[in-house]
């Protein structure tokens, strides 16, 4: 399979590494002053090689063109340094995508940048990520996260680790009722700076918070020492939760401090703000998420699966057409609401989407 550009450069990796296609990727910013792969997709590539066997990868003098052949998906244990150009999020989705699928259970330690501004928090995955790997797939119990320490830019030093067993059988997929939001959580943190700051970043988050819903309690994390990275900072992840387990989330973090400064209520305001957001946008899957729902759908048994989403980010418009691509399914579309004042409120680009689709019966070569 052929592609121009850099643009879904993981997605392709990853549905190549699924799909067992190889692809060529010609001229990556070939236009550019530094033209050719950037240090933190190569990078991901050196993660790609530790969790498969027999991949093979020719790249080009100046690295703008790409020839990738996925090997075999074995996972076992690993040790990864992530690349401080990018956050843990950023190869966390790659993890989590491919884990269940590997021929033996995965235990990894990734190391580098644990909240950014370009990449879902730890935070995020934890939260919302790894309830949806737990509820869809049948190795709810084998699969856990921890964050040991962590870091922000420029010099990182945060560390998670992550672990999931190999799914043996899938079940059709039904997430269609949103529920109530019933409580709301979060985690304020700092580190290297006053530990003030957390606590009033939760003063202005609780007071936002607080006309929406009473059930409000959030926490404050300031490691210390070797706990808290090599670089200062600050910021917030806060979790809304349904009566029916659906887990939506926000982040927000502090500029470098080589740059602009921050002050702790602008972070504690637009936090407060993207969470709300989130939960207008609604959906049974958080926005940032949508494309892990997406890809268990499509490797599911030959059955229909239900799930309703929010409005479709970009990302995930272009996440739909790449599994059109790969293994060439189709997913049927279609507005949704469960009440009609939902129904009038939300027009066009806002309305929640319903979702269904029949999986291609995928299963891993062992």
């Amino acid at each position: 399979m052929i592609f121009e550009g850099c643009s879904s450069f993981r997605t392709r990796i990853i549905l190549s590494l699924l799909s067992g296609k190889p692809v060529k990727i010609r001229n990556i910013r070939s236009r550019d002053n530094e033209p050719g792969l950037k240090e933190f997709e190569v990078n991901f590539l050196r993660l790609v090689d530790k969790i498969t066997n027999g991949t093979s990868l020719d790249v080009n003098e100046t690295g703008t063109d790409l020839y990738f052949q996925p090997g075999l998906l074995i996972g076992g244990s690993i040790s990864h340094e992530c690349c401080k150009l990018r956050g843990i999020g950023y190869y966390l989705e790659l993890i989590i995508m491919v884990a269940p699928y590997c021929k033996k259970g995965i235990q990894i330690t990734l190391k580098g940048v644990t909240n950014n501004e370009k990449d879902p928090s730890v935070d995020s995955f934890k939260a919302a990520a790894l309830p949806i790997l737990q509820r869809i797939l049948l190795a709810a119990t084998d699969a856990s996260m921890e964050i040991k320490k962590r870091g922000m830019e420029p010099e990182g030093g945060g560390e998670i680790y992550f672990s999931c067993e190999p799914v043996k059988y899938t079940k059709p997929i039904q997430l269609t009722d949103f529920g109530k939001i019933k409580k709301i959580r979060g985690t304020f943190f700092s580190l290297r700076v006053s530990p003030t700051i957390a606590n009033r970043m939760v003063e202005k988050a609780k007071a936002n918070m607080i006309k929406y819903i009473p059930d409000v309690y959030f926490t404050v994390d300031h490691p210390k020492g070797k706990l808290c990275g090599k670089s200062p900072g600050f910021g917030a992840n806060i979790v809304a939760l349904t009566t029916t387990g659906v887990t939506l989330c926000a982040d927000s973090v502090s500029l470098p401090f080589s740059g602009q400064r921050t002050t702790a209520e602008e972070i504690a305001e637009n936090v407060s703000s993207a969470t709300l957001e989130e939960i207008w946008r609604g959906g049974c899957v958080d926005s940032s998420f949508q494309s892990l729902v997406l890809i268990y759908m499509t490797l599911r048994q030959k059955d229909v699966s239900h799930v309703v989403l929010g409005p479709l980010s970009p990302y995930t418009i272009q996440f739909l057409r790449h599994l059109k691509e790969f293994f060439g399914i189709s997913f049927k579309l279609e507005p949704y609401s469960d009440n009609k004042e939902d129904e009038e409120l939300r027009q066009g680009y806002d309305s929640k989407i319903l979702v269904t689709g029949v999986g291609i019966g995928y299963s891993k070569l062992v």
